[in-house]
């Protein structure tokens, strides 16, 4: 019985939240109409180094990957079964660690171009 609630269960908050952020966005709108805003425009802020961010985290989180199999496999000795737990935690913490070089790589290069810029 309580395996059948979960779909259903699932079904009812995506709807409630769809339904929600569309109620949402719409009272948004309307408040910049009475204010005479043009809802329509929507000043999008220019973001020139997205693609060096993204590319930099998806390395730094494949080094992760690498740097944690290799640890594992040395360190626990290919014998897994008994230290999984240890091996999912270094897995996690290599790539957000490796992540989050690749983030604080693209903030440098960032501000050195905005630093040259200027």
């Amino acid at each position: 019985m309580p395996g059948e609630l979960i779909p259903i269960t699932l079904f009812i908050c995506t709807a409630a939240l769809i339904i929600g952020i569309r109620y949402l966005s719409n009272k948004e709108k309307m408040a910049m109409i009475e204010r005479g805003i043009d809802p329509g425009l929507r000043k999008a802020t220019p973001m020139p180094f997205l693609s060096l961010k993204f590319g930099l985290l998806m390395i730094g989180a494949g080094l992760g990957l690498i740097i944690a199999l290799l640890t594992t496999r040395s360190l626990l000795n290919v014998n897994l079964d008994a230290e999984k737990g240890q091996a999912v935690a270094v897995y996690f913490g290599c790539i957000f660690i490796f992540g989050g070089l690749g983030l604080v790589v693209s903030y440098v290069i960032e501000k050195k171009w905005l630093d040259q810029q200027a």
